[in-house]
């Protein structure tokens, strides 16, 4: 069964859902659009909601020694922290070499916006293996350019099998029919949406009877509309 992870900037949302997930991601975007200008504060209020669950936050910083300073100082917030860091900087050169680094200093690394065959194959060459580690995949951007994203993942499960400390994870979710897209190719980690976690309720939903809620909705929906 694939753990689900709730993805989010929003604290009222994180504390709301703390007891619904098996664990938090979020990123700069989400913080961005929660008004958040002070990551130190963020993140401690995150872990103060969350009762030690696993969580990943991500470097800001798009040069090596930068990613390392940050990697560092994020790390030392708690143990149940994974360091979010891209799989490649801004101008698309390769992040493998400082990300292997931190795995051998111990520090627990979530690879993020992995796309291709290519990054997936230097990370199953480097990848630090006696250190955690959690590989993301972005399958929705990948499904979003009509790619097969399955294909990506399953890809990535074969050419790392032998990394034992490596997960792989679902991400940018789009539906929650991801749920079984994810469970089906042997995802570890889906990370999900509020909005679209919470439509989990509606899994096993008769059809029927979804039909017909749906179908009232528009009727209710109609009233005061003029023909």
């Amino acid at each position: 069964m694939v753990a689900i992870y709730l993805d989010s900037g929003d604290l009222k949302q994180i504390e709301a859902l703390a007891d619904k997930v098996e664990g938090f991601t979020t990123n700069p975007s989400l913080m961005k659009k929660e008004g958040i200008r002070n990551y130190t504060e963020f993140a401690k209020m995150v872990l103060s909601l969350i009762g030690g669950k696993p969580v990943s936050f991500e470097v800001f910083a798009d040069d090596v020694e930068g990613i390392q300073r940050q990697a560092e100082t994020i790390a030392s917030w708690g143990e149940n922290i994974w360091v979010k860091v891209p799989v490649v900087s801004t101008t698309g050169i390769s992040n493998h070499q400082i990300i292997r680094s931190l795995g051998r200093q111990g520090i627990k690394v979530n690879i993020t916006a992995v796309m291709t065959r290519q990054q997936l194959g230097i990370l199953g060459s480097d990848l630090w293996r006696n250190t955690p580690s959690i590989i993301s995949i972005f399958a929705g951007r990948i499904a979003d350019t009509l790619e097969n994203p399955e294909i990506i993942f399953n890809y990535g499960k074969m050419r790392c099998a032998h990394l034992k400390k490596c997960q792989f994870l679902w991400a940018s979710t789009r539906e929650i029919y991801n749920i079984k897209q994810a469970e089906t190719c042997g995802a570890d980690i889906i990370t999900i949406g509020p909005d679209i976690l919470r439509k989990i309720s509606l899994r096993g939903k008769n059809l029927q009877q979804y039909s017909i809620d749906t179908v009232k909705q528009f009727y209710e929906d109609a009233k005061g509309i003029e023909f």
